[in-house]
C-alpha cells in the first residue's frame, strides 16, 4: 500500500514541476518579445496640442461648401497701458548733502492699440451634430481634463462655454464656440485619416 501511495504522489509532483517549467518558459519567451520590441527602436510620441489659431480665417469670410460648417466670433481688441513716472522738479540739497526739498514726479499713462478688434471664422461642428448626447460627451471630455466641474446635462450652457473657452484659449483660439479641431483633439469627432 505504501508503494502505491508514493507512486501516486510522484506523478503529481512531476506534473507540478512541468507546469512550473512551462510557466517559466512563457515568462522567458514574453520577456524576449519585449526585448525584441525594444531593439526595434519603436518610439511612441506624446500627442501634441493643436494650434487652433492656425485654423482661424481673418478678414475674409469662408466660402460655403456642403458638409462644412463655420462659426464666427469677434476677437477682442488688445490695448496695452503703460504708466511712466516723469520728473517734474529735481530734489534740492543743502551744503551738507541733506535733502531740503524732495523731488516731484508726475505719473503719465499712455495706451497703445496692440491688436484691433476683428471678426474671425473657424471650422466648427455642424448644428445638427450638436445633440444632447454630443454636448454631454463634450462635457464629459472637458470634465476629464478638469475644465468642467458641473453635472453632465447635455445643455450647452454658460459653464460649458467657459470650459470650451478655457480649453481653446490654451491652444490659441479665445472663443466659447467649439471648433472642429478642438472637438477632434478632445476625441469627440473623428479625425480624417489624411490629418493623422
Amino acid at each position: 500500500m505504501l508503494g502505491t501511495e508514493q507512486t501516486g504522489a510522484q506523478p503529481a509532483r512531476v506534473m507540478l514541476r512541468r507546469a512550473g517549467r512551462m510557466t517559466a518558459l512563457r515568462i522567458i519567451a514574453g520577456g524576449g518579445i519585449l526585448l525584441l520590441a525594444a531593439c526595434q527602436g519603436i518610439v511612441v510620441e506624446a500627442p501634441t496640442r493643436a494650434r487652433l489659431s492656425d485654423e482661424v480665417l481673418r478678414r475674409t469670410p469662408p466660402k460655403e461648401a456642403p458638409g462644412i460648417c463655420w462659426a464666427s466670433d469677434t476677437s477682442p481688441a488688445i490695448i496695452e497701458t503703460e504708466t511712466v513716472q516723469e520728473l517734474v522738479a529735481p530734489e534740492v540739497r543743502d551744503a551738507g548733502g541733506r535733502i531740503v526739498t524732495a523731488a516731484i514726479f508726475r505719473s503719465t499713462t499712455r495706451q497703445r492699440m496692440v491688436q484691433d478688434r476683428e471678426q474671425v471664422w473657424f471650422r466648427a461642428p455642424c448644428p445638427e451634430e450638436m445633440t444632447v448626447e454630443f454636448v454631454a460627451t463634450l462635457q464629459r471630455a472637458l470634465k476629464a481634463r478638469g475644465l468642467y466641474l458641473r453635472p453632465l446635462t447635455g445643455v450647452k450652457d454658460a459653464p460649458t462655454e467657459a470650459a470650451i473657452r478655457k480649453f481653446q484659449a490654451e491652444r490659441g483660439l479665445d472663443s466659447p464656440t467649439l471648433s472642429l479641431a478642438a472637438a477632434q483633439e478632445l476625441g469627440i469627432i473623428n479625425t480624417a485619416l489624411d490629418a493623422l
